[in-house]
């Protein structure tokens, strides 16, 4: 099993930062594809960013220019900074990890990012 638990959310005026933090525990598989999805009211979940074990990232559309996700292998932790937030950044935001070689993958409990004036 794989634990992930998130921090960093919080409420921040448009034009702000945050950077959200993840850090897995567990029996984690050094192959593995670390990243951060978020889901809106009323809306599905969607991708953000992700960043494979050996450094190779992907970022949506919707945070590209303006999010940096990194991950530290070592520590097994993952971080998405994310600067000149808009409302429309607003979601709870999920810390995921995959395990391409047996097909899992594993969710944190997500946190709460509130992007208003």
């Amino acid at each position: 099993q794989v634990q992930l638990v998130e921090s960093g959310g919080g409420l921040v005026q448009p034009g702000g930062s945050l950077r959200l933090s993840c850090a897995a525990s567990g029996r984690i598989f050094s192959t593995n594809v670390m990243g951060w999805y978020r889901q809106a009211p009323g809306k599905q979940r969607e991708l953000v960013a992700t960043i494979t074990n050996g450094g190779i990232t992907y970022y949506a559309d919707s945070g590209k220019g303006r999010f940096t996700i990194s991950r530290d292998n070592a520590k097994n932790t993952v971080d998405l900074q994310m600067n000149n937030l808009k409302p429309e950044d607003t979601a709870v935001y999920y810390c995921n990890v995959q395990f391409p070689v047996f097909s899992t993958n594993y969710w944190g409990r997500g946190t709460q990012v509130t992007v208003s004036s």
